[in-house]
């Protein structure tokens, strides 16, 4: 048994891994992980297989991620995943750490050092119909290749602990996403993505200056899918304007995630947050 690094051949099993627990990973994820840490994935490889499975992204110097925990079914209850664990965390060693934990399990990850900070709630279903807000007139909304990429670095950087350029390229332009902006005389004041699933679609990032701002964006995407199918909205439990709109389309709460940090929770302006999938594998 030992612990070795995937290249994306191989980190590709575990997104089947994930699929198979029932994660519905998007279809173009992986690539724009892979983009932000190229040795992200890490696994316990015994006899040329993999029996357990994990995810430690690091985020510029000073955070980490961890997600796609998984430890192969017939081997659980044997150490595997204990062993990548405590590889992850070694990985990720003098950072700040964020995980999304299954709710049952906090005691577990209290254990590592790790403390709950809010509920991420994932909203599914087949969204209603919602129209473009009074104030927000349509031409203000844009593909977001169309406005400085700086813009829209700086607005993710409000709404994570980290700067995350790498990863935000590639996502916003990743096979089946579609991402736009929103702008007001002349400033860019939010963006969202829309992306396809091994179920229905995804929404996230979806980041405002204003609740009627993440309307206009959200119907902007949701006008995107084919077909009026399944959408997934994943929403930080605090942000109730984002719970309101996500009650408001008709999605109902589907699964439920503890967001746990190693140390205090990183200050997010709430003020900018009103939907944001989780983003980290997980």
């Amino acid at each position: 048994m030992r612990i070795v690094t995937l290249d994306a051949a191989r980190a590709a099993t575990a997104v089947e891994w994930a699929a198979a627990e029932g994660w519905n990973p998007g279809l173009s994820d992986l690539p724009c992980f892979l983009a932000q840490d190229a040795q992200a994935f890490l696994a316990v490889e015994q006899d040329g297989a993999l029996s357990a499975v994990i995810a430690a992204t690091r985020y510029g110097a000073t955070f980490g991620f961890i997600g796609f925990y998984i430890a192969r079914p017939d081997l659980r209850g044997k150490g595997h995943g204990m062993a990548v664990w405590r590889a992850a965390m070694a990985r990720l060693a003098g950072r700040l750490v964020g995980l999304d934990g299954v709710v049952a399990q906090q005691a577990n990850y209290r254990k590592s050092g790790f403390c709950l900070a809010w509920n991420n709630i994932r909203f599914g279903g087949v969204p209603g119909a919602l129209p473009v807000p009074a104030g927000i007139v349509p031409a203000g909304i844009v593909p977001a290749g169309e406005v400085p990429f700086a813009a829209l670095a700086a607005l993710d950087r409000g709404v994570f602990p980290a700067a995350r350029e790498d990863f935000l390229r590639a996502w916003l332009t990743a096979p089946g996403h579609v991402a736009l902006a929103h702008v007001t005389a002349g400033e860019v004041d939010g963006f969202g993505v829309i992306r396809p699933a091994r179920e229905g679609h995804k929404v996230g990032p979806l980041v405002a200056g204003s609740p009627a701002v993440a309307e206009a964006l959200l119907a902007g995407l949701l006008a995107r899918v084919p077909g009026g199918g399944t959408v997934f909205l994943d929403v930080p439990e605090p942000q109730r304007e984002a719970v309101r709109l996500a009650e408001r389309l008709g999605l109902r709460p589907v699964f439920e995630t503890a967001r746990m940090y190693t140390g205090p929770a990183p200050e997010i302006r709430a003020a900018q947050l009103y939907g944001v999938a989780t983003f980290e594998l997980g």
